[in-house]
């Protein structure tokens, strides 16, 4: 199963099932309304505090994955799912009420396609036949928690990023029908000495091309096998540098088909700054959107690609860098023979 370096191509495809997408009041307006299942108007999802909201969220698109499946909850192995805050409180309280065997997963923004390759990775072994995965973030939670509350009206420089309030979930199947998980890389940190948290794209982006640089290397394909590459979330700052860093290695990425779920998921006049982030902002493009792109044969290959900015609070008080990681998987509906 492992290939080149550090990619594993699956012998048995693992299937996305169903998927569940739930999204705040701020998603709401943005471009991608219309592939949500659940949309709050309430930012607190009616709970007393955002993390709180976080949780009911990651709930919710873990109930809908598994109502719009033929699969009972209880015949589901694990839950693979991470968020933001603190030790991940939100998905572990959202797993003690799912009552479904969990492994606890961070990887900052990047925590969706960790989850994901992992879950594919389980089931193409046999160690399971049925998994829920995903990933979910809050605004109001990560802002006060890595840098101030949004009531104190701090400025912030536009290489800024939007994190998105949102949960994005998948079943992933041994059978049935649906796209199909056909590889995932695992990346390694990358850490460029950056020690700007406003400026996540630009500290992202090396960790992306080294992680696309393998994949394409470990697959024997280049970048126009697949229909698009989709970042996740380097915004306008990270997309642009990454364009340059391909330049620079020689690796063809046409800026049609290079997108970015930060840049997908918001209007132009949402005053996003350089575009969305958080572990919820990949999970939410791909379970929705993106899935249902495929589903439709509007993309057939598809390779999506999320980073993470893996900072603490702890460590931008110590004035350490931000390390960084990207992990990719690939989406297809037609399986390389």
């Amino acid at each position: 199963m492992l290939v080149g370096s550090q990619t594993w191509e699956f012998k048995r495809p693992p299937t996305i099932l169903s998927t569940g997408t739930v999204g705040g009041p701020f998603e709401a307006k943005g471009q991608l309304t219309a592939y949500f299942d659940q949309l709050y108007d309430d930012i607190r999802c009616g709970q007393k505090t955002f993390e709180q909201a976080n949780q009911i969220m990651l709930e919710t698109a873990c109930n809908l994955a598994i109502n719009k499946s033929d699969i009972p909850k209880e015949q589901v192995q694990f839950l693979i799912a991470g968020d933001l805050t603190n030790q991940m409180t939100p998905t572990n309280f959202a797993a003690s009420t799912l009552q479904i065997p969990f492994i606890g997963t961070f990887n900052a923004c990047a925590t969706s396609m960790e989850s994901l390759a992992l879950a594919a990775n389980l089931i193409d072994s046999g160690a399971a036949s049925s998994i829920l995965t995903g990933a979910s973030s809050h605004n109001a939670a990560a802002e006060r928690q890595f840098r101030y509350p949004t009531e104190y009206g701090a400025q912030k420089p536009d290489s800024a990023q939007w994190t998105v309030t949102g949960a994005g979930v998948g079943l992933i199947s041994n059978t049935g029908n649906g796209p199909k998980i056909t590889s995932a890389t695992l990346g390694k940190v990358i850490d460029m000495n950056m020690t700007d948290p406003f400026n996540m794209g630009g500290a992202m982006a090396p960790a992306a091309m080294d992680t696309i640089t393998i994949h394409l290397k470990d697959r024997g394909i280049d970048a126009s096998y697949y229909d698009a590459i989709i970042t996740g979330d380097l915004a306008k700052v990270g997309r642009s540098i990454l364009l340059d860093l391909a330049k620079e290695q020689n690796i063809t990425l046409r800026e049609d088909t290079l997108l970015d779920c930060g840049l997908m998921i918001y209007k132009d006049d949402q005053k996003v700054f350089a575009g969305g982030s958080g572990a919820g902002c990949s999970a939410v493009v791909t379970y929705g959107y993106v899935i249902n792109q495929l589903k439709q044969k509007k993309w057939n290959r598809l390779l999506i690609v999320a980073t993470g900015a893996l900072l603490s609070p702890l460590s931008v008080q110590q004035k350490q860098s931000i390390p960084c990681i990207a992990h990719a998987v690939s989406i297809e509906n037609e399986v390389k023979s």
